[in-house]
């Protein structure tokens, strides 16, 4: 009898079925499909040690039957009425599972269980990078007030600004290096872990004199430092090509929107609780956040027990080696044009990003003429646009791609929007004659200037998947030494000169960025 199915009609008496050798049930299964009020689909399997299958089917039952079922598996009685589906019998007698299946015999599952395990990467990802520009901005509003209380020049305001950029100079290669060797995982982890605590630490620091706030503050950079790097290993394992640009620009786009965040709700929490009140608040949010992604997230689809079959095929489909990275290739690395066309073009870039993260508030307070309330508030709008534009460039990329477009052209396209939209609008500010309209090119400025998240952004992940976090170390090293020195000189510029020079020297550097970028990059691998 092993191996046998034996059906079983709901109209014939009740029968005795013994297995040969045992009577220990090793698994019962029952789905249950209800169509309409008169038709449902039945089934139950019960296997035993042996290898017995039993197996019962019914595609319609009158309106007052009932299923009477016995086995000598338990020696109890076991009814199933279409009055009552909702209440099974069998799982309390016989501890079966209800399955639900739809038209298709598919099983259904609640919401958060279908969701796609690289999109929970991906969005846990995004929260870091939310809780990291809230963390690095609140500084921005925060500046206002301290130095009024301390008494601090512009050119000490630019010290204090660029101060974070040395430790987050040190940790980008680092981190880089560090994510392609032990997962992004562990390094993400440490990143957030690492930046909350300084951030914490921030109002103590100041209070205790300016060279325990520079340290801190830099402390604060190297836990930001090791973010992008980590994320770029982290979505180079999980996400595949043809996603690649929309899910960057969704992370990316919670930088956005965390700078929204911190310098919507910075001036509300200065006024009622005093600045310091900004930095434990922000800062304490990390530890929600740690213990999600503790619990939550791997660093590689081969690491998560859980992740579904089908998802995993998607993702290994036209994938790179996922052997561990023991070496890299510095000479090879180095010695690429792409390589280096990305450096540059990610200092262009950052020069004139992080002059309008760090100095925007000041711009408006003291160009613009605006209080420390509406410089946070507008100071908003840009960073609304971003997230946006990021957005909306990353799902233009995949689409033009998906449409047999070259990487390489799109990566071009994309990136020389990101560096003629903004060389634009800051050329019309020292044109504008209301502060309205300086508030409108520069959310247009910043606006398109997210549309590089779709090009030079994506690009690591193109010429050198394998090596995507150090490469991201690589030409972020350059990026923010363009945050260092690019903060400091705008306080230099400011003592010196006027807002007109500052934005001339992000203009130049734009312009210089688009033709390099155009002449040098691709969007093909080079670099195995």
């Amino acid at each position: 009898m092993a191996g046998r199915s034996l059906p079983i009609s709901p109209y014939s008496p009740s029968k005795h079925l013994r297995p040969p050798d045992t009577s220990v049930c090793r698994k019962q299964l029952i789905s249950f499909n209800s169509n309409s009020n008169s038709n449902f689909h039945f089934r139950c399997k019960l296997q035993f040690l042996s290898g017995v299958d039993v197996f019962m089917n019914r595609s319609r039952l009158g309106s007052n039957q009932v299923w009477r079922i016995r086995s000598d598996v338990r020696s109890e009685s076991c009814e199933v009425s279409k009055s009552a589906p909702g209440s099974f019998k069998f799982k309390e007698k016989l501890k079966v599972e209800v399955v639900e299946r739809d038209g298709n015999g598919d099983e259904f599952a609640p919401w958060w269980e279908e969701f796609p395990k690289r999109w929970t990467i991906v969005v846990l990802c995004f929260s870091a990078f939310l809780l990291c520009n809230m963390d690095r901005v609140n500084m921005s509003i925060a500046i206002l007030p301290m130095s009024s209380e301390f008494h601090w020049n512009s050119t000490t305001v630019g010290l204090i600004q660029s101060s974070f950029f040395w430790g987050y100079l040190l940790t980008q290669i680092a981190g880089g290096i560090w994510a392609d060797t032990v997962g992004g995982k562990r390094v993400l982890a440490f990143g957030v872990i690492w930046w909350s605590v300084a951030t914490v630490l921030t109002p103590v620091a100041a209070k205790l004199g300016l060279p325990f706030l520079l340290i801190v503050r830099a402390f604060m950079g190297i836990g930001e430092g090791v973010a992008m790097p980590a994320m770029n290993n982290l979505l180079s394992k999980w996400v595949p090509v043809a996603e690649r640009s929309r899910s960057l620009a969704l992370v990316y786009s919670g930088m956005y929107l965390g700078s929204v965040t911190g310098l919507a709700f910075s001036p509300f929490l200065i006024h009622s609780y005093g600045w310091p009140s900004v930095f434990f608040s922000f800062g304490s949010l990390g530890t929600v956040w740690a213990a999600l992604w503790l619990n939550k997230a791997y660093s590689s689809p081969l690491e998560d027990p859980g992740l579904r079959p089908e998802e995993k095929k998607l993702i290994f489909q036209n994938r790179v080696s996922e052997e561990p990275v023991k070496r890299i290739p510095w000479g090879l690395i180095l010695s690429k044009a792409p390589v280096w066309a990305l450096i540059t073009c990610h200092f262009c870039h950052n020069w004139g990003t992080f002059i309008l993260l760090t100095w925007m508030p000041t711009y408006y307070n003291q160009v613009l003429g605006f209080n420390l309330t509406e410089s946070g508030l507008f100071c908003v709008l840009p960073w609304l646009t971003m997230a946006f534009s990021a957005n909306l460039g990353g799902w233009i990329a995949d689409t033009l791609v998906s449409k047999g477009y070259s990487v390489t052209t799109v990566r071009k396209v994309m990136q020389s929007i990101g560096f003629l939209g903004p060389a634009f609008f800051l050329s019309q500010l020292g044109h504008v004659d209301s502060p309205a309209m300086a508030v409108v090119c520069m959310a247009c400025s910043q606006g398109s200037d997210a549309f590089s998240q779709s090009g030079l952004y994506s690009n690591h992940q193109d010429i050198a998947p394998r090596y995507s976090g150090v490469l991201l170390g690589l030409s972020n090293t350059a990026g923010v030494l363009a945050g260092v020195f690019g903060t400091a000189a705008t306080g230099y510029i400011l003592q010196h000169g006027s807002w007109d020079e500052v934005f001339e020297v992000a203009i130049g550097l734009y312009l210089v960025g688009t033709v390099i970028w155009n002449l040098f990059s691709t969007g093909e691998k080079i670099i195995d």
